[in-house]
């Protein structure tokens, strides 16, 4: 469940919106059988058909993570905001924690087809997403023409790069690994690895600094593990979204932090020279401090540009 004041010692200082000013009601939707589960922020005060931000989280987290502070904002802003849980992780059916594109992709699809039948919400649709979900939401706004912005913070583009950065020795680890849990799960022989770990240990994130950055976001209270079938890095290794950004035709903010270990600021501001309609911001920032310490710069970014977006 999202609660008001998650437990997480990154956002122990934020100012958040009264609550007054944001209403929230729980949202579910159905993906090849299984369920969904997220929270619907709508703005207070009398305006009617506002567009709506459909979030969800990114590599390996939980919508409790952090994230109701941003839907909140954007609900005090004037827009309404779905954030939800992808299936394996939080409040949605399942709890593998599996980590695979595809899955998440059709996750959001399912969010914006869900947002057709909410008589609250207007048919303006904004995509939004950080690292991981960042990567989604561009391929989505790729594949669709009903997207009328995107907001991708810190966005994973080409993991490729990523993984070949850690070296030789990471990549046959993970090679050896992702395939014997391929191989042995539906024996109940799985092998998982940390999401968030040091350089030392195969994880998804092993970045300095990152484990902690990642860790400070987590509600406390969670049922959350820290860790995810090794075979999400077979499905994460060759992930490439950023070939598909020139596609988009949606106005689109790509948000990179100067600071960020896990995503090379170079490749997200040469990425941006092929949007149609792209906004590129830097600033200084690392991978998860727009969620925290940076939080009031990064939200004023993505605001700035709704509104430039949807006064166009």
């Amino acid at each position: 469940m999202t609660r008001r004041n998650p437990v997480n010692r990154a956002q122990r200082r934020l100012a958040r919106p009264p609550r007054e000013r944001f209403a929230t009601r729980t949202l579910s939707f159905d993906v090849d059988g299984e369920t969904c589960r997220g929270t619907l922020y709508l703005p207070g005060g009398d305006g009617s058909d506002p567009p709506t931000v459909v979030m969800a989280p990114g590599l390996g987290a939980e919508r409790s993570f952090g994230y109701p502070a941003i839907a909140e904002r954007f609900a005090d802003a004037g827009y309404a905001a779905l954030l939800f849980d992808y299936r394996g992780f939080g409040a949605s059916d399942g709890d593998e924690q599996v980590i695979h594109p595809a899955s998440q992709r059709a996750d959001y699809a399912a969010a914006i087809d869900r947002l057709g039948e909410v008589d609250a919400v207007g048919r303006e649709t904004v995509l939004w997403g950080t690292s991981l979900s960042a990567g989604h939401v561009l391929t989505l706004a790729a594949d669709r023409r009903d997207i009328d912005a995107v907001v991708a913070v810190t966005p994973l583009l080409d993991a490729r790069r990523i993984v070949r950065a850690r070296g030789p020795k990471y990549v046959a680890r993970a090679g050896v690994r992702g395939v014997r849990d391929l191989l042995g799960h539906r024996l109940g022989r799985g092998r998982s690895v940390p999401i968030a770990g040091s350089r030392e240990e195969l994880a998804a994130i092993t970045e300095p600094g990152s484990k902690r950055g990642y860790l400070d976001l987590v509600d406390r209270e969670s049922r959350w593990r820290n860790e995810t079938p090794a075979r999400s890095l077979l499905r994460l290794v060759n992930y490439r979204p950023g070939e598909r950004i020139g596609e988009i035709r949606a106005p689109t903010l790509l948000l990179a932090g100067t600071d960020d270990a896990i995503v090379p600021v170079d490749g997200v501001v040469a990425a941006g020279s092929d949007l149609d309609r792209g906004t590129v911001v830097t600033m200084p920032a690392d991978h998860f401090t727009p969620f925290g310490a940076d939080f009031e710069p990064a939200m004023g970014h993505q605001l700035s540009f709704l509104r430039d977006a949807f006064e166009d």
